[in-house]
């Protein structure tokens, strides 16, 4: 019985655990940045279990200018400064940082907390209102359809010290698209009309951080893994979200197919030493309407993480500087092994 669940463990795809564990790593990175900078605090659920760098708490440098003062529920935002003091209202298809959701009065709260001459709340603070307000609003605002595995999280927006100090109260939470350490990335369009899947074009490198994924790079750049395709389970699975374990069986078929392709050659992801690997969805991603997840290629290290690779998995690589070193070739006559398109599932799984 011990036997059969070990060969199970081994046999059966992680399905990016060990992605979702580096998330949760960067995440705890980003907290403490937060504390520092003020300006990104907080987490969105990678996995329902999970977690990763996805919400962020924003403040102008401003006494509350009419960009912040007057945006409202369908508005979209953005700026390029760090406190977003140069923040401006645009047509939402444009390329944007912050679709409002809600404005929060909270001036008209009970109690002294928020009244005049009251202290400016710490991120930590920012970061409890924005899950006790802000996150009810966005579910209300896509009408339920928000994936909290998704691509886009929740965030806030506040007026910053000096608008606080002229006794601005009124908070902007809103949609924004985080990289795993944080930083927002553009968004183009209304999110309710955008898959919110957090799949990747295929050929997206994301780079790496002390052994875990980080942002988008070229893929000159080190990384930790290479994404390969997009796999639509909506055309396998028309009928309903299946199960983790049907997910695995057809995404190990298609994902060693598209990753075959991809190289150019059956035997490259061998030769190249590196490991296949594909997320799940779960239950509130499918409610949310995603369907997309992709099949990627990193090199797993002993222990957890990721190798750092330089250069795109299509042609010449370094894994931590050096040249892979192909294993030695099958002798003839015996069978290949069953793929393994994942890293070791990890301890508990």
């Amino acid at each position: 019985m011990a036997e059969d669940k070990k060969q199970r463990s081994v046999r059966r795809p992680p399905s990016a655990r060990l992605t979702r564990r580096a998330l949760v790593l960067v995440a705890a990175g980003a907290v403490l940045a937060a504390i520092a900078t003020f300006v990104v605090a907080g987490f969105q659920g990678a996995d329902g279990g999970g977690t990763d760098a996805g919400n962020s708490i924003s403040t102008t440098g401003a006494v509350a200018g009419e960009a912040f003062g007057t945006s409202t529920a369908g508005d979209c935002l953005t700026w390029t400064e760090l406190d977003a003091s140069d923040l401006t209202k645009v047509d939402c298809e444009q390329t944007h940082l912050f679709e409002v959701v809600a404005d929060i009065d909270l001036s008209v709260f009970p109690g002294t907390e928020w009244g005049p001459g009251s202290r400016f709340p710490s991120v930590l603070r920012f970061t409890e209102l924005r899950e006790e307000q802000c996150t009810p609003d966005a579910m209300d605002y896509l009408n339920g359809r928000f994936d909290p595995s998704g691509k886009f999280s929740v965030g806030l927006i506040n007026p910053g010290e000096a608008g606080w100090a002229a006794g601005e109260r009124t908070l902007r939470c809103g949609l924004q698209f985080s990289s795993t350490t944080g930083n927002l990335l553009p968004i183009k369009g209304k999110v309710a009309d955008q898959d919110q899947s957090r799949a990747w074009e295929a050929g997206v490198c994301i780079g790496i951080n002390n052994g875990v994924p980080a942002d988008p790079v070229e893929c000159t750049k080190p990384h930790a893994f290479e994404v390969v395709s997009v796999v639509d389970l909506s055309s396998q699975f028309p009928e309903g979200l299946p199960s983790i374990e049907d997910q695995d069986r057809y995404l190990e078929q298609t994902c060693t197919e598209t990753v075959n392709q991809y190289l150019g050659d059956p035997d490259g992801l061998r030769n190249k030493t590196l490991t296949l690997f594909w997320d799940n969805l779960n239950f509130g991603s499918w409610l949310a309407g995603s369907r997309k997840v992709n099949c990627s290629v990193g090199k797993q290290v002993e222990g957890g993480g990721f190798a750092s690779i330089t250069g795109s998995a299509k042609g010449d690589i370094l894994i931590d500087g050096q040249p892979p070193v192909p294993p030695p070739p099958v002798p003839e006559g015996r069978s290949l092994p069953a793929p393994l398109p994942g890293a070791v599932p990890l301890p508990g799984s």
